[in-house]
C-alpha cells in the first residue's frame, strides 16, 4: 500500500489551504470512486483532504427562486428531497438512476461530478490510455469500444463520462459553484466537463486547488416538465449505454423551451444544442421531435462496435420529448 497523508478539513479554507500545501493532493467526499481507483493504483494521491465536515450537506431555497444543493449532499437526500423531486424530477430521476442504494447513500453532489469514466483501459495499468498516462496511447479505439463515445470524441481519447446526475444538470441549465486560491465562481454544468481533444487527462474545466461547493438550480427551469431516462445492460446497477434529459415548456401551443442533454454519448454530457434550436418555436409533434434530434445526431462519428448508441439515443430522446408534451398539455406524470 502507498502512503498518503490525511488532513480533514473544518471549513472550505482549511480544504483549500491544505490541498494547496500538499502536492498530488485530492478531495475526499464519500469516496465512491476515488477509493476504487486508489485500489487498482490509477490515482496515487500524496494526500487526502477530508471535506466531509464541511457545512456543505444542505438544499437551500434562494430568493431569487433557485435551488442550491450543497457538494456534500448525498445522492440519497438528492434525489428523495421534496422540493427537488416536485420543481426539477429530471434531476431525482437521473439520481435513483445511477448505482445502487448503498453508494447513494455514500456518494455525495460533488463526488458524483467528478467521478471519472469506466473505460477499462483507463482501469487497466496494463492497458495504454492517454486518460491515465498522457502519450501512451487509446487502447480502446482499436480494442473494445461498445461502450464508448459516439460524439465530440478525439483520436486521442474515446471515453464517455459515467454520470447520470450531471446530464440532468446540464439540461435544466444549472450551475457549479467553486472556490479555490483564486475565490469563487461559478461555470455552467453545460460547460464544467471537457471535451477530450488533445488533453484527456482533464476532464472538466475545474482549476487547481478548486474544491466544488455546491450546485444552484435555477428558476427559470422550476416546475417545467422534465425527465431523464436511461437505456443500460440490465435493470439494476449499470451505466448507461445511452440517457437523455429533457426539460420542456410549450406556449400557446408551440415549443417555447427546450433543453435537452445526453449522457453515455460523450467525453462529457452533450447538450443538444443544435436539436433545441430547431425544436423552439415547432408544434410539438413526433415529427418535430425525430427532425431535431436527427439533426442533432448527424454529428455522431460511430466506431466499429457502437453504432447502435446513435439510434438508441434518438429514440429515447423522442420518446422523452412525446412523454413530457403530454404531461405539458394534461397535467398528467410522464
Amino acid at each position: 500500500m502507498k502512503e498518503f497523508a490525511y488532513v480533514r478539513a473544518g471549513s472550505v479554507e482549511e480544504a483549500t489551504s491544505a490541498y494547496a500545501s500538499h502536492p498530488g493532493a485530492r478531495y475526499l467526499g464519500g469516496g465512491t470512486n476515488l477509493v476504487d481507483l486508489m485500489k487498482l493504483g490509477v490515482e496515487t494521491p500524496a494526500a487526502l483532504i477530508d471535506v466531509t465536515r464541511l457545512p456543505l450537506d444542505t438544499v437551500e431555497e434562494l430568493p431569487t427562486g433557485a435551488l442550491r444543493v450543497g457538494a456534500m449532499v448525498r445522492n440519497s437526500d438528492l434525489a428523495a428531497h421534496p422540493l427537488v423531486r416536485d420543481r426539477y424530477p429530471a434531476l431525482s430521476q437521473a439520481v435513483l438512476a445511477g448505482a445502487s442504494g448503498q453508494l447513494r447513500n455514500a456518494a455525495t453532489t460533488g463526488g458524483n461530478l467528478l467521478q471519472r469514466t469506466r473505460c477499462p483501459y483507463f482501469q487497466d495499468l496494463s492497458k495504454p490510455c492517454n486518460k491515465r498516462e498522457p502519450g501512451s496511447g487509446c487502447g480502446a479505439r482499436d480494442g473494445v469500444h461498445r461502450d464508448h463515445a459516439v460524439l465530440g470524441h478525439s483520436e486521442h481519447c474515446i471515453a464517455t463520462h459515467p454520470s447520470d446526475m450531471a446530464v440532468a444538470l446540464t439540461a435544466l441549465d444549472g450551475r457549479v459553484e467553486l472556490v479555490g486560491p483564486e475565490g469563487a465562481r461559478s461555470v455552467a454544468a453545460a460547460d464544467f466537463h471537457r471535451l477530450p481533444g488533445d488533453r484527456p487527462e482533464q476532464d472538466t474545466e475545474i482549476r487547481p486547488g478548486e474544491l466544488v461547493t455546491g450546485v444552484v438550480l435555477p428558476a427559470v427551469t422550476a416546475g417545467l416538465p422534465s425527465a431523464y431516462r436511461k437505456a443500460r445492460d440490465r435493470a439494476s446497477y449499470a451505466f448507461a449505454l445511452a440517457s437523455v434529459a429533457v426539460v420542456l415548456r410549450l406556449e400557446d401551443g408551440v415549443i417555447g423551451h427546450a433543453g435537452v442533454a445526453f449522457g453515455a454519448l460523450a467525453h462529457r454530457p452533450w447538450r443538444a444544442r443544435r436539436a433545441e434550436e430547431a425544436l423552439l418555436g415547432a408544434a410539438p409533434t413526433r415529427a418535430a421531435f425525430e427532425h431535431a434530434v436527427e439533426f442533432e445526431l448527424a454529428a455522431a462519428q460511430p466506431l466499429r462496435d457502437n453504432a447502435y448508441k446513435v439510434p438508441l439515443a434518438r429514440n429515447l430522446a423522442v420518446d422523452v420529448l412525446s412523454r413530457l408534451t403530454d404531461t405539458a398539455l394534461t397535467g398528467r406524470a410522464s
